[in-house]
């Protein structure tokens, strides 16, 4: 049982820095100054930690010349006749540096590496990866795995955390015992440091030969890595696609196509570890011989018994911390090489970020302008070009149009999750790329026809369109989308019912039908000036869509909103319909107005027949 008042000093210990402070500007791009920007503001932890090293090394030293100094006081008890109690200082300061001195450093080394730097360091670097990864613009997170980008963050944070750890408790120390050793043999010979350097210049040479190889190395073995744990990842968050289309071998062979590169890579790292283990044992193994056959050669210039003893007993424990030290030193190239890898991934800034001095939106109106919009995602297809759309304040507008038309590109640049190439996209007359994102996104309501789940309660699930609302008006919110009935018969493998209930990953758990309520009932308590409705009916039954459409028709009152639909029939009643073909809007008015036109609006509501607009009936409608 460990007593409270040493948990609560534990407490307070590893409480001496804030790990959750942010950093200042984006990250660098090259190691040592990536690094630097992760530990910054964990100097102070660091630096102790490095000062109770230094001194715990030296203690090391100590102890072996207080050896030599008993050794010689025996032998001079033996040949001189001089009592042992003469040398009474020798035992005490002995005893003293064993059982109160020695016991209090390494305590205090585990007590900074294992409460103070650890956790903290950890948490600090892995926070403000965390912080600068979700910045990403969207592009970021659509060219990689998400297991992947997750498994170079932990990677990254806990591989940094390693390097801190390990260089305080192996490198420091290592280097205050080399160097006090250094200060012993001088005071029994000068010739003993001259082979002492040379030997460390020896072992010196082979860690610069061998450690670049091993952090190379291990670099390509955390991509590789990373790569097994992305297609898992991705294959496990397509499982119903994967069994559906009896794809399990297609997948096992992907799979064990990255484990086996995994496997490759980790032997090359294995032959890079074994050569550096080989050599290293070798030059350790030197140390001691060649220091104690100098020492005895030196007898009669001087040097004695106890000098010999304390030499040996140094110089064999320095052999023996040179294999710890060396060992730690490949671990922490390994690690470097990680940390490296997984800047190359995180680093690299693909962000919007707010303007300097962006102020919060303000939306007393709700109008929308698209002034002379042109965006083509960089040149790689489609997009929009040359929007020019004014949606007054209250009106309803649909966008009609196949797939690839420009609809889902116009929504995305409202949100700003892509800035235009062209023009100025406005709310209420303000310039959407100078006000800050927060702000731009709190004043729009979105359903999405790809509903996004957290894997968490219903409630918090819906909550998230205003994380301040009470549980009564979560469930108001619910039952306007008509999924209060289905919330209170939920119940998942913890035996949490009800709003409690979580819905697995990505909302798994529920129909499509169900997942839509859920966004709307987000959307709707969220109350927004300004909605989209992106295919927001489309995972539900006739049924459900009319109890649905009658809600719907309630939160749009007194707002601005775009819908996307190719449900035609769910937008006919909007105030105005534009039709979107090839990035450009080709035919706008109501529903009747677009229907005398006979053009592209009413060739598509000639063939559906209360069905879905489709890429093919479009480009058939298009020639």
């Amino acid at each position: 049982m460990i007593p409270s008042f040493f948990s609560e000093f534990i407490r307070k210990a590893g409480d001496q820095i804030d790990p959750e402070q942010p950093a200042e500007g984006p990250p660098p791009t090259t190691l040592r100054p990536f690094m630097m920007w992760c530990l910054k503001g964990g100097w102070f932890i660091i630096w102790l930690g490095v000062a109770i090293s230094v001194t715990a090394g030296v203690t090391e030293v100590l102890s072996m010349y207080l050896l030599g100094r008993v050794v010689d006081a025996v032998d001079a008890t033996l040949t001189e006749g001089i009592p042992l109690v003469s040398h009474l200082w020798l035992f005490v300061g002995g005893v003293f540096l064993l059982l109160v001195a020695r016991p209090l450093l390494f305590g205090g080394l585990a007590l900074t590496q294992s409460v103070m730097i650890g956790p903290n360091i950890f948490k600090l670097v892995l926070a403000r990866l965390y912080r600068w990864t979700i910045g990403q613009s969207v592009s970021f997170f659509d060219n990689d795995f998400a297991g992947r980008v997750a498994q170079k963050k932990v990677q990254a944070a806990r591989s940094l955390m390693e390097i801190v750890v390990e260089s305080v408790n192996a490198i420091t120390f290592g280097l205050s015992t080399v160097i006090g050793t250094a200060f012993l043999l001088g005071g029994v010979s000068l010739w003993l440091v001259v082979l002492l350097v040379a030997w460390f210049a020896l072992y010196l040479g082979f860690l610069r030969v061998m450690l670049p190889l091993i952090r190379s190395r291990s670099a390509a073995r955390a991509e590789a890595q990373a790569m097994v744990t992305g297609q898992v990842v991705d294959t496990i968050s397509n499982i119903k696609t994967v069994k559906l289309f009896a794809g399990s071998r297609h997948e096992d062979e992907r799979a064990l196509g990255a484990m086996s590169e995994l496997r490759d890579k980790a032997l090359v790292f294995g032959e890079a570890t074994t050569v550096f283990r080989l050599g290293l044992i070798f030059i350790a193994g030197l140390l001691p011989v060649v220091m104690v056959a100098a020492a005895i050669a030196l007898r009669g210039a001087g040097v004695s018994p106890g000098d010999i003893a304390a030499t040996g007993a140094v110089t064999i424990r320095l052999a023996q911390m040179t294999g710890w030290i060396s060992f730690t030193l490949m671990v922490i190239y390994g690690h470097l090489g990680e940390v490296e890898d997984g800047m190359r991934t995180i680093a690299p800034a693909r962000r919007i970020d707010d303007a300097p001095g962006a102020q919060d939106l303000m939306v007393p109106n709700g109008e929308i302008a698209f002034d002379d919009i042109t965006f083509a995602y960089g040149g790689e297809g489609g997009g929009v070009e040359g929007i020019d759309l004014t949606i007054r304040p209250g009106e309803k507008l649909a966008i009609v149009g196949e797939s690839g038309a420009g609809k889902s590109t116009m929504v995305a640049l409202l949100m700003r999750l892509y800035d235009t190439e062209q023009g100025v996209l406005r709310i209420d007359g303000q310039d959407i790329s100078g006000v800050t994102q927060d702000s731009l996104r709190a004043q729009i309501g979105m359903v999405t026809q790809e509903t996004a789940m957290f894997n968490r309660s219903a409630l918090d699930n819906i909550r998230y369109g205003r994380p301040d609302a009470t549980p009564e008006e979560v469930e108001a919110a619910a039952r306007k989308a008509e999924a209060h009935d289905f919330i209170l018969n939920l119940r998942d493998a913890r035996g949490r019912q009800g709003y409690e209930a979580h819905l697995g990953e990505r909302g798994v758990k529920l129909s499509g039908g169900q997942r839509q309520r859920i966004a709307l009932a987000r959307a709707i308590l969220k109350d927004a000036p300004i909605l989209v409705l992106d295919e927001a009916t489309s995972a539900l039954d006739s049924e459900v869509e009319a109890a649905i459409q009658t809600a719907l028709d309630r939160v749009m009152e007194g707002k601005t909103v775009l819908a996307i639909a190719h449900r035609l029939s769910t937008i006919s009643s909007m105030d105005r319909i534009i039709v979107m073909h090839g990035g450009h809007i080709v035919e706008e008015g109501n529903h009747d107005e677009l229907l005398e036109k006979r053009g592209l609006y009413a060739r598509y509501w000639d063939r559906q027949s209360g069905g879905f607009l489709g890429a093919d009936e479009g480009s058939e409608a298009a020639e």
